[in-house]
């Protein structure tokens, strides 16, 4: 999904820019072109964690779900506070441009997901779960 979302991304930066520059010069289309990174870089970061995470266990995909969300949030978090301070950073347009790119990727990963692009996942087997199958196999024989 990752890479699919890849060219829908580059193409968001020039209208981000675009927008941005129209509106409010030079450094509101800067802050805009930033958002829009950290949504495709978040976004990315999600989905490389999580298949990396499918190859462990799907307790670890839980994990890396639930607490990869917190962390990144926090990291977006934690970037507007950085920059709210540089002269050219506006807080409005990063937010403007990052709450509605959210929404943007998350409409097209919705997508992706209902065309099937989830089919081919390949969750491997808790090792627990087999280890327990096998000895209740074993049992019953």
């Amino acid at each position: 999904m990752v890479r699919r979302a890849v060219a829908p991304s580059l193409l968001a930066v020039p209208v981000a820019v675009a927008l941005g520059w129209v509106l409010g010069g030079p450094g509101v289309a800067v802050s805009a072109a930033v958002g829009v990174g950290v949504v495709f870089a978040n976004f990315a970061a999600s989905g490389l964690s999580l298949a990396w995470a499918s190859t462990i266990s799907i307790p670890v995909v839980q994990g890396v779900a639930l607490g990869g969300f917190v962390v990144r949030l926090g990291l977006v978090v934690g970037l507007l506070f950085a920059l709210r301070g540089v002269s050219w950073f506006s807080p409005l347009a990063f937010a403007l441009a990052v709450v509605p790119g959210t929404i943007l990727l998350l409409a097209f990963e919705a997508r992706l997901t209902i065309r099937g692009a989830g089919a081919a996942l390949d969750i491997p087997a808790d090792p627990s779960a087999v280890l327990a199958a096998e000895a209740l196999a074993a049992r019953e024989a």
